[in-house]
């Protein structure tokens, strides 16, 4: 799964506006962004198997570290201490680590049997990723819904503002609707930096975009100004 993962981030920004956008998206593809530094030092390996399933070329055979259901767990619960500590709340702190563990059950709907429930054995996986339109409906019914239900709970803008969000999920998920056609990559480092670079411009992206909307909410409450 790729853009349903930013699903939880809304809601959990529904839950506590204070919690910057930014944070979150980095928040639920956490795992997947030690899963790549790891692919990178050797700790944890992938296969490009061309055809290993009908949407992509992954064959993730080893990842107990990031994308076994402790390894979440433990990931969660770090993210939790953390950010507790940062913000001085323990309840950002449990959004938080609820928005980085749920790249795990989101994950199981999707992977072949390769996430373990301990050590490396006791894979599971639905295997929605050999039904691509499934998947992909499945993911734009995440992001698209949780981004609704967060601006149903926000501040009424422009139509400039209301719509930036919206087309910000559809472009994702085109985004999301082309690597269903793409050739996979030429080995796993280049997967690796793909995801790392993804999940960069996204997170500043959306960075970028709450900004925006942070500073019209806030013209709005000052009103204009005479000279």
């Amino acid at each position: 799964m790729f853009v349903g993962h930013y699903g939880p981030s809304f809601l959990a920004k529904r839950l506590d506006p204070g919690i910057p956008l930014w944070i979150l998206f980095l928040a639920v593809q956490l795992l997947d962004v030690f899963w790549a530094i790891f692919i990178f030092l050797g700790v944890e390996r992938v296969r490009m198997v061309p055809g290993f399933t009908e949407t992509n070329a992954l064959d993730l055979y080893y990842m107990p570290y990031t994308h076994s259901l402790p390894g979440a767990l433990a990931w969660a619960a770090a993210a939790a201490i953390l950010y507790g500590l940062i913000t001085g709340s323990r309840r950002r702190g449990a959004l938080v680590a609820a928005a980085v563990f749920s790249h795990w059950p989101l994950d199981l709907l999707v992977h072949r049997p390769d996430l373990a429930l301990y050590d490396d054995v006791a894979k599971v996986g639905l295997g929605l990723w050999d039904y691509p339109y499934v998947t992909l409906a499945l993911e734009g019914a995440l992001l698209l819904g949780a981004m609704g239900l967060y601006m149903a709970g926000s501040r009424p803008l422009t139509s400039r503002g209301r719509f930036s969000m919206p087309a910000f999920g559809l472009a994702i998920l085109s985004m999301q609707a082309g690597m269903l056609f793409s050739p996979p990559p030429p080995s796993d480092r280049a997967m690796a930096t793909t995801a790392l670079v993804a999940y960069a411009l996204l997170a500043a992206t959306i960075a970028w975009l709450e900004r925006g909307r942070a500073a019209y909410e806030r013209s709005m409450v000052s009103g204009p100004t005479r000279g």
